[in-house]
């Protein structure tokens, strides 16, 4: 990133490398801070004319002389106590203590970014966490001096408030990725190295909901995208056991970081090599389209997500990520599995490892949550192997599962009210105000998603039925057609409603490659039988009565099936 300052209307990324104030005053008389009050003072003009007449005396001063003015009292009161003062804008009202607060109030409601290359500092990998964290003291006690100073008594209450940064990235530029010319873009660009987060993190996205499905194309995106490399960054993931690079425009930074808490980020030696799949999100190509292309010359899979608002909804960049991942498994003959599954211990010492698919909406992850209330005096740990993505493939004629991801990215309100504070101190909220609210949260270690996983009961997470419980499915033909038919009762979770189909549940590999799919299906089936699998369905009612309680009866039969 070669600019010191990005800013918009609601977005502030810092290049902590080319700027990084150590004083208030120093702090006040950057460029930085000069752009981020004049935004603001702008921004009255619509919103508080009263407030932006007083600031330009009725537009005699223009905005720019007003910053300059406003500075200097600013910096002068750092200083010197009110009564030494003398400005026009202490006029005897409290106007200019206002302006301070909510000109803090405008930098809060910005989602605030640092970018260093860890060069501003020797003390290692985290000098750039330090950073965040002097910078943030910095401007709550700016702030604080400034109230003090123009409301003429002192604090009583003190709040530690999140006035920097909410996070911050640690990058480098990674020259040793092995492919052809064609994607030497990537080099210019700032991969990701570490990222810090001041959790709880709210997020408030201008999406919240995906819409269409990614479709696979016959022209590969790379090679017609027009992106200044300057202006992204890369977060190149661990998705399960391949290499994905999920390269973002800086105006989806909220996205892009948010990675962290669902995928294992790879160290630069990891990231070296040759990927197996690359995301292009925020692709300026003006085509309105969530699109995949397998590049066969250097067997490499492309995502890419053309730059529009709407995208704007962290679930178009972990669908499209999990999408490459999805076709690539069923090239080496995986099956993608659109679920949740889980290890169960008892305290009698049972093990039991419970897999529900579904496709979003279905029950699954409210299910596994009622199964931990009903079990809590049995259960002695749950251990999450995913909870949305993951794949079953045979060894040695026994069918394994493995996960994708080590967080979890669900709907607050498919949750016991209870759920999203246990983990709150490293959480990631989305428009937690607004309907289909989202949070992510860790949800297992990278080395338990990558190792395979014994299969002990399969069920389909029927929420459309009015049958209750569970139901084991002799007729291996008739469980096929439910779980390929992927039948679901829609609750608003994309912008589909009523009954809908969905090939394998699966709209993100399986639903595009049938062909390929299907023959890993008759056999993983099979062979799943063949195990004395429990194969059937978990009637979870979620799409015919969401606000029963109908989901605890599926619950009470699943702990019954783990203590048999």
């Amino acid at each position: 990133m070669k600019d010191t300052f990005y800013l918009t209307d609601d977005l502030a990324i810092i290049n902590f490398d080319l700027v990084f104030p150590s004083t208030k005053s120093g702090l006040m008389k950057t460029p930085e801070f000069k752009a981020v009050v004049l935004k603001y003072v702008d921004r009255l003009r619509d919103k508080d004319p009263d407030m932006y007449n007083w600031l330009t005396n009725n537009n005699e001063r223009k905005p720019e002389q007003a910053v300059e003015e406003l500075n200097a009292l600013a910096r002068m009161a750092l200083a010197f106590d009110r009564s030494e003062l003398h400005s026009p804008y202490l006029d005897g009202t409290d106007n200019f203590l206002y302006f301070i607060q909510g000109l803090f109030n405008f930098w809060k409601r910005h989602e605030r970014y640092s970018v260093t290359t860890n060069r501003q500092s020797d003390m290692g990998t985290t000098a750039f966490v330090d950073a965040n964290s002097e910078f943030n003291d910095l401007i709550r006690d700016a702030l604080r001096t400034l109230e003090q100073t123009f409301a003429s008594r002192k604090n009583k209450v003190f709040r530690q408030q999140h006035a920097g940064t909410d996070a911050g990235i640690s990058c480098y530029y990674n020259e040793s990725i092995q492919l052809s010319e064609r994607y030497d873009f990537l080099k210019q660009i700032l991969f990701i190295d570490s990222i810090m987060l001041r959790t709880p993190l709210i997020l408030h996205p201008k999406s919240n909901k995906r819409e269409g499905l990614f479709e696979e194309v016959k022209k590969n995106p790379a090679f017609t995208f027009s992106g200044d490399p300057d202006e992204y960054f890369c977060f190149p993931a661990k998705v399960g056991s391949l290499m994905i690079y999920i390269c973002f425009h800086r105006n989806y930074m909220a996205n892009g970081v948010s990675c962290a808490n669902l995928f294992e980020i790879a160290t630069p030696e990891e990231a070296q090599g040759k990927p197996d799949g690359i995301v292009l999100f925020g692709n300026p190509d003006d085509l309105g389209q969530c699109t995949f292309y397998h590049d066969r010359d250097e067997d490499l899979w492309v995502g890419s997500v053309s730059s529009n608002p709407k995208v704007d909804y962290f679930g178009y960049m972990k669908k499209m990520v999990l999408t490459l991942h999805n076709v690539i498994m069923m090239e080496h003959g995986w099956l993608p599995i659109h679920g949740a599954f889980i290890n169960v211990f008892l305290k009698n010492g049972t093990k039991k490892g419970i897999c529900l698919m579904g496709d979003s909406g279905a029950g699954k992850s409210e299910t596994i949550e009622a199964l931990k209330s009903l079990g809590n005096d049995k259960i002695q740990k749950l251990e999450i192997v995913f909870d949305d993505m993951g794949t079953f493939h045979i060894e040695d004629g026994v069918v394994y599962a493995q996960g994708t991801e080590t967080g979890a990215f669900v709907r607050l309100d498919d949750l016991d009210p209870g759920t999203p504070y246990r983990d709150i101190d490293r959480s990631i909220f989305f428009n937690p105000d607004k309907l289909n609210s989202r949070v992510i949260t860790p949800a297992a270690p990278y080395p338990v998603i990558v190792q395979n996983h014994k299969i002990d009961l399969f069920a389909y997470a029927n929420n459309y039925d009015d049958a209750t419980g569970l139901r084991e499915i002799e007729d291996l033909e008739e469980a096929k057609g439910i779980f390929i038919g992927g039948r679901r009762m829609a609750k608003g979770t994309t912008q589909e409603t009523g009954l809908s189909e969905t090939y394998f549940a699966n709209p993100f590999g399986p639903m595009q490659k049938q062909s390929k799919c299907k023959p890993i299906i008759d056999e993983v089936f099979q062979t799943l039988k063949d195990n004395g699998t429990f194969i059937g369905e978990a009637f979870t009612h979620l799409g015919i009565n969401p606000d029963g309680d109908d989901i605890g009866i599926a619950a009470e039969a699943l702990l019954k099936f783990i203590e048999e």
